[in-house]
């Protein structure tokens, strides 16, 4: 974000208040549409264009580059009394982080859907996601004016893809060129329409009215409307509203933004038939310890509970926090209570703190516009929080609150990092530590077993962002390297051998003898160290110091580089001295005894597994079983649910074998499919794994 500058749409009560989510697939066109509405506001004086870096949402380096969204934008316009907050979520899979962080803020959701390109498989994924919570939605078609364009096919696939309830509101009317110059609304008769539509138009405004009539209040319309009376477009435009915030009905628009058309008929559908987020409800909150706490009502004068959707880091002003009011009201300078749970395994912990509220802002992509508070129902920019992260609870501090963070993926995905120079590796735990507190999708580990630093990402894209974020924004430059995965030994047989430490030359000397029988233990059981000393020829004293020795030897490895695991030792006979015998001896002679074993017997190497489950749409088992055949994995049992179109096929598969299955998975199932995993344990690696040098 950058400087202030311009001036904000003033504070609304929440009934005059629309938090909306632009959603859809990478390049449906979800920042035109929002440039589109900018422009017709006057939020902005011309709509950018992503060919030419211009949008005023998409303001990152790497957004411009690649020109697509890879982080949620915001955006607050005015229309007819209105405050419309605008929020621009990417559509690459790789980023459903800030996806699902636009999804918080918004009380509902506008899906994007391209006139040439219809509706693909993730669509029909997150509109079955915003079903099950009652997320309301809309449909715009947009790219009317691309070439190819067919917006008769892509309302048939919406229609037959998200399911009841999906109506076009327009038909859409074309020069003689063929480009869109206007909409038709369906709610009204147009005795003016040509002859060949005049059918096709009869026809889908019977479905329409009929729809919106199916979730009116009144019971008696639907008869009225059956026996001929022409019902009025203001009372249908009124249950139209009910219709959709009750989740079950879900207009269809046309919108080609730059050129103007459909925008007004959409901005007057936001203002008109969207639900304010009194209508749509505040999510349940608990004090910080989890105890009981009273639901929240969005209420200007009620508790303050607010929640921060999206962290950033401007050069200009520091951190600045995204936030959603769902009660009470922010004001510059108030004290806060700042809670933060439930994300300690992705490297965030539990924290409660009590700070300052800097300065508010409304946000207009990476303008900050001053605003004097925020009330409950509205979104804003808060400046210099210090400890906040995304997902965080601000609430008073004398009645604290916390609300349980939204639902996001696990990191999947590991990439291994080293500071490029020393000065970078100065730099770069804060600026690592800055990202993780930006983006709760992140994990950030030290693995102890390789030393390596992994940052965890969700895909291939969502990783090189995050390497370019640490370049540009933080002005660290770092080194990717390959990701080791920890390879250990375990004995190939049994062995009974002899550990032997004498030097007796002169002086004090040292003198320890002790007789080992080693074998593999079963898969799991770790090292299992047993005394069977008959006769006190290993004195009591020195048995835990041969243990100690065997412990040190099998950490270590054979060769130093692999650890030794499910080994079974049996310290059986040995001899000591009664002056050159200590304790460093027969440490010295336990780790001997491990070295002869391991020669005596041989080593196998083995490899770590991991339990996996993937969840995929029903269309993409097949192709998902494919893959795991050709990673070696073990198929163990599938579930399929046939409510949803899912199916959980579980696995267990080399983690050698899952570096890159994120990416795979993505590809196969069009990214639809998720997966997760849990250490199941070692198995022996093949010989070709095993060669890898540890």
């Amino acid at each position: 974000m950058a400087k202030d500058t311009g001036t904000a749409p003033a504070p609304r009560p929440a009934s005059k208040v629309r938090n909306v989510a632009l959603v859809g697939h990478s390049g449906s066109g979800k920042t035109t549409l929002a440039e589109g509405l900018l422009a017709a506001t006057g939020a902005l004086p011309r709509a950018g264009r992503i060919e030419d870096g211009t949008t005023a949402l998409d303001t990152e380096e790497v957004e411009v580059r690649q020109q697509r969204s890879v982080s949620l934008g915001v955006a607050s316009v005015e229309h007819d009394g209105h405050k419309i907050n605008l929020l621009d979520t990417p559509g690459a899979p790789d980023f459903v982080g800030e996806l699902r962080a636009g999804l918080r803020a918004a009380d509902a959701a506008l899906f994007v859907v391209s006139a040439v390109n219809g509706v693909d498989a993730s669509t029909v994924q997150l509109w079955e996601e915003c079903a099950a919570v009652g997320m309301p939605r809309a449909v715009v078609i947009s790219q009317l004016d691309r070439p190819r364009a067919d917006v008769d096919e892509a309302v048939r696939m919406c229609q037959l893809m998200l399911g009841e309830g999906v109506f076009p509101l327009h038909l859409v009317q074309r020069g003689p060129d063929g480009s869109p110059t206007g909409l038709v609304s369906l709610l009204e008769p147009h005795p003016d329409i040509d002859d060949g539509e005049l059918a096709d138009a009869d026809r889908l405004r019977g479905e329409l009215i009929e729809g919106i009539i199916g979730e009116s209040e009144d019971e008696t319309l639907m008869d009225r409307y059956l026996g001929g009376e022409e019902l009025v477009v203001a009372d249908l435009v009124a249950d139209l509203e009910t219709a959709v915030a009750r989740g079950h009905f879900h207009p269809i628009l046309a919108v080609a933004p730059l050129a103007g058309v459909g925008v007004p008929e959409l901005l007057d559908l936001l203002v008109s038939a969207f639900p304010c987020p009194m209508e749509h409800g505040c999510p349940p909150v608990t004090t910080p310890d989890g105890g009981k706490a009273p639901s929240l009502t969005c209420d200007p004068d009620g508790p303050l509970v607010a929640e921060v959707v999206k962290t950033t880091t401007d050069s200009y002003v520091g951190r600045v926090s995204l936030v959603r009011v769902f009660s009470g009201t922010l004001r510059p300078d108030a004290p806060v209570h700042v809670s933060g749970h439930g994300m300690t395994e992705r490297g965030h912990p539990d924290h409660d703190v009590d700070e300052r509220i800097g300065a508010l802002s409304s946000p207009l992509g990476a303008n900050l516009r001053p605003v004097g508070s925020c009330p409950a129902g509205d979104v804003c920019a808060v400046a210099r929080l210090t400890s906040a992260e995304t997902g965080d609870t601000l609430s008073s501090p004398e009645e604290p609150r916390l609300m349980k963070p939204w639902d996001l993926p696990v990191p999947q995905l590991p990439v291994a990092l080293e500071a490029a120079s020393r000065a970078d590796e100065d730099r770069l735990a804060n600026a690592l530590a800055r990202l993780v507190a930006e983006d709760p999708t992140v994990r950030l580990e030290r693995r102890a077993d390789t030393n390596q630093l992994l940052l965890w990402c969700v895909g291939e894209a969502h990783a090189e962002v995050l390497l370019d974020r640490l370049r540009t924004r933080h002005g660290v430059a770092v080194n990717t390297v390959p990701v080791r995965v920890p390879m250990v030994e375990t004995l190939a047989g049994p062995a009974r051998v002899t550990g032997r430490l004498v030097k007796q030359s002169g002086g004090h000397g040292q003198y320890a003898v002790v007789v080992v029988e080693a074998e593999p233990g079963e898969p799991g059981s770790g090292v299992v160290f047993e005394q069977k000393i008959v006769g006190g020829t290993v004195p009591n004293q020195y048995h835990g110091s041969v243990e100690k020795g065997i412990r040190a030897q099998v950490e270590k490895g054979i060769n130093g580089d692999r650890p030794m695991v499910d080994v079974h030792f049996v310290l059986v006979d040995g001899k000591a001295h009664s002056v050159d015998s200590s304790d460093a001896a027969f440490q010295a002679a336990g780790a001997l005894a491990v070295r002869e074993a391991a020669a005596a017997a041989g080593t196998r190497v083995l490899e770590p597994w991991c339990e996996v489950e993937v969840v995929v749409p029903g269309e993409y088992v097949g192709a998902v079983m494919s893959d795991l055949s050709g990673r070696r994995a073990r198929v163990t049992g599938s579930d399929a649910d046939p409510d949803i179109d899912r199916t959980r096929v579980r696995a267990e598969v080399p983690e050698v074998e899952l570096l890159t299955y994120a990416g795979s998975l993505r590809s196969v199932t069009h990214g639809t499919g998720s997966f997760s995993r849990r250490p199941l344990g070692h198995e022996p690696a093949p010989p070709s794994v095993a060669a890898v040098p540890a």
